[in-house]
């Protein structure tokens, strides 16, 4: 029930914000590609509307293709082909469209991943000629873990796979959040990554259709809250360096996750309209406690013009009541 409250909320302050938004006044042309630049009435890019990440690069670059960031026009085309014939068949389960990607470029008939339920990951996916997500460092590859990052990644490892309780399910399976960023695995750079952004001048919110996170993050100037106050999803505050909306996280909780990293993450994201109908994502990731160098990510978000929906992961947590249950009757004979 909490749960309904809170997300009652967060859709009311969403719509507080549509209400709000003032409308795109000014049009600016890119005179090399003839694009018309969209702007809200206070000067700032429009960067509204609902956006898809569906791209099939893989976050790190594959070992076949050490050293080239870039495919040929030629490769492109024939793992396009790849994908789409491995999709056509009628066999095929891909978990994300990274899995498609590895599948066409070892040129399997058919491939299977851990999942069976998410061949909707093919659905309009986009293979480009980048070999990687990561752009730095140059060698398209998240840079080494610490050893103490490498021993809270093994325990989360450990954790994911081997449950010491059903109550020791962890977000995702509960179906609260995935965290920020997403980038990477099922519900990162893969299917069920609708975006929806509203912009004022004051605030800008990204909602995503997963899990039902909204972030809402001032564009005020305010400072980032006190280190003691630790969030899920960390604390965001954004400004504008020319056309692009830069957005500042830090303060993460102790028990957000991403790749090792928690508390000591420092996240910078940019976004950055390139055309009509592609929104430029930029992330830098910073923990020395976590990696040995900072490293950043980009990948592109596609404009759609449907809306978002709502996500029914398992409602009411009734599938989690139903674990509990079963396992209280177990300890119980």
């Amino acid at each position: 029930m909490r749960d309904r409250y809170l997300a009652g909320f967060l859709l009311l302050c969403v719509a507080l914000l549509l209400i709000s938004a003032p409308a795109p006044a000014v049009a600016q042309t890119n005179v090399s590609d003839n694009w018309t630049q969209l702007r809200m009435s206070d000067g700032r890019p429009d960067l509204q509307g609902v956006w898809l990440s569906n791209t099939a690069t893989p976050l790190q670059r594959p070992d076949a293709l050490v050293g080239r960031a870039y495919l040929t026009e030629e490769e492109v085309a024939t793992l396009r082909a790849r994908t789409e014939r491995i999709f056509r068949n009628g066999r095929s389960a891909f978990t994300t469209p990274e899995g498609a990607f590895f599948a066409a470029l070892n040129d399997v008939e058919t491939y299977e991943a851990w999942s069976t339920s998410s061949s909707i990951g093919m659905v309009d996916v986009e293979v480009t000629n980048r070999t990687s997500l990561v752009i730095a460092p140059a060698d398209g590859r998240i840079p080494t873990l610490t050893p103490a990052a490498r021993t809270r990644e093994d325990a989360v490892d450990t954790g994911w796979q081997f449950k010491t309780g059903p109550e020791d399910l962890n977000n995702v399976h509960r179906c609260v959040t995935t965290g920020v960023p997403r980038l990477g695995g099922n519900f990162g750079a893969g299917p069920y990554t609708f975006y929806q952004l509203v912009q004022t001048a004051e605030y800008v919110a990204f909602i995503s259709e997963a899990f039902h996170d909204a972030r809402i993050i001032p564009l005020d100037g305010r400072p980032h809250l006190s280190e003691e106050i630790r969030q899920w999803n960390g604390d965001s505050r954004g400004y504008w360096e020319g056309d692009t909306l830069v957005v500042e996280t830090q303060n993460f909780s102790a028990n957000s996750y991403y790749r090792g990293a928690a508390e000591g993450l420092h996240l910078v994201e940019r976004f950055t309209r390139s055309d009509r109908d592609t929104l430029n994502y930029q992330m830098t990731f910073s923990d020395p406690s976590t990696w040995v160098s900072p490293w950043t990510a980009e990948l592109p978000l596609k404009r759609r013009a449907q809306p978002i929906y709502e996500f029914a992961c398992h409602e009411g947590n009734y599938s989690l009541v139903g674990m509990l249950r079963t396992a209280r009757i177990e300890e119980a004979r």
